[in-house]
């Protein structure tokens, strides 16, 4: 498992490390006819994404595979490393918890559009979740002990067994699972379920407004607004709920029965569960290319601009 794991992850990140920064960078220069505000949610959720891949898949799978006994294997090191990747996942998936309510606002809340769909706004929502985010995992830190001691120097993190008895730890670890990936999950089915409600009710009263309920051929600029609007929410937090369900499937499971161990293919589903959730972190790129032609043309231009003073040059 540890084999293929390794392959699937080195081929995972040479792809969704250049297409994340790709995406930071098209969509930091503004020009892909998105507002200001949506523009702040969508490079903040690739920059998470970005940066869960760097700790997660990069310094957690791949160096140790390929480098044992590297730098990431000290115990000090090993135990940041250890709270950025549960920080970086967790703002990775309330990220897309505060764009989704973004788009909801934008949607469904008329009034409550002008105050909150701004770019001062947007940025206090992320900065807020980010610091309290980073906080709440600091005490992960303190979880870890050294697995060996070679020459004085501690090696490899292993969780202390207080960790796994004391009331105040578990009740910790808990609040952790249910705020990362259940609640977020919970929410985002539920301002999907909210958004479905409104459009399918505000469609019936302008059908009936615009006369298109008679059989005329009116056209109406504001529903075409809104569907572009709905189709990058929709496949942005379907595709965000699709590759986390196993995973939430796997806490619930593991958390009814009860277990403590795991047998050979409980562990293999949840190690798939886990692959999923990382995949998540190189999709929203290609649903941006998909659903957005200004995106798609932007990074045209970005494919295209290395090559054209090679072309220049042989021209003359």
């Amino acid at each position: 498992m540890e084999n293929v794991q390794s392959v699937i992850y080195s081929l995972f990140s040479l792809c969704s490390l250049p297409v994340n920064l790709l995406a930071i960078v098209i969509l930091s220069r503004g020009k892909c006819g998105l507002s200001t505000c949506t523009t702040r949610y969508l490079v903040s959720m690739a920059t998470a994404d970005l940066l869960v891949i760097i700790t997660q898949v990069v310094l957690k799978y791949i160096i140790p595979y390929y480098f044992p006994w590297s730098f990431v294997d000290l115990i000090p090191v090993c135990s940041v490393h250890a709270v950025l990747i549960v920080a970086a996942t967790d703002c990775s998936v309330w990220f897309t918890v505060t764009f989704s309510f973004e788009r909801f606002v934008v949607i469904c809340c008329q009034k409550m559009k002008t105050e909150y769909c701004t770019e001062k706004t947007a940025a206090v929502v992320l900065t807020t979740a980010t610091i309290l985010l980073c906080l709440k995992n600091i005490p992960l830190y303190f979880t870890f002990e050294p697995l060996v001691l070679i020459d004085n120097i501690p090696w490899f993190c292993k969780t202390k067994l207080s960790s796994f008895v004391d009331p105040g730890w578990l009740g910790f670890h808990l609040f952790n699972k249910i705020l990362t990936p259940l609640l977020p999950f919970v929410l985002i089915l539920l301002l999907n379920a909210l958004t479905v409600r409104h459009i399918v009710v505000t469609s019936r009263i302008r059908k009936t407004l615009i006369g298109q309920s008679k059989g005329e051929n009116c056209s109406d600029p504001e529903a075409e607004s809104r569907r572009r609007s709905v189709i990058l929410l929709f496949t942005i937090s379907g595709s965000f709920i699709l590759l986390w369900l196993l995973t939430v499937i796997c806490f619930l499971y593991y958390n009814i029965r009860g277990l403590l161990s795991y047998t050979v293919s409980e562990f293999t589903v949840q190690q798939v569960g886990f692959m999923l959730q990382n995949l998540n972190c190189c999709t929203n790129t290609f649903i941006y290319g998909v659903t957005q032609s200004k995106f798609r043309q932007q990074v045209m231009k970005a494919l295209k601009y290395p090559m054209t003073p090679m072309i220049k040059l042989m021209n003359a």
